[in-house]
């Protein structure tokens, strides 16, 4: 669950909430070695000025060696592109947090 003041303060599509939807993920789930989220505007509606359709926020977070990174990215394309990107991307994520803790 993400706690509301995250939510009101940076929004549904954010790192802070990406960050801690990862950590609640450890919480619900304690003897995981690793978390992902990701939140975004895959389209074809619900975009913004501020954070347009294809806008993708993603955290990964491995509580052994305490590793956490974040990180929101653009995607072009339709739905789907942005979907199959998006999938991508974490992937890489959850690979150079994992890089990270050692």
């Amino acid at each position: 669950e993400v706690p509301a003041g995250v939510l009101d303060r940076h929004g549904a599509v954010s790192e802070a909430t990406a960050l801690a939807m990862a950590r609640g993920v450890l919480r619900l789930l304690p003897a995981a070695n690793i978390s992902v989220a990701i939140s975004g505007i895959a389209g074809p509606d619900g975009g913004s000025a501020e954070k347009p359709v294809g806008t993708v926020c993603f955290a990964a977070c491995c509580p052994p060696r305490r590793a956490e990174k974040s990180a929101c990215a653009h995607f072009a394309g339709d739905r789907k592109a942005v979907r199959q990107a998006s999938v991508l991307y974490a992937v890489r994520l959850i690979l150079a947090t994992v890089q990270e803790a050692g």
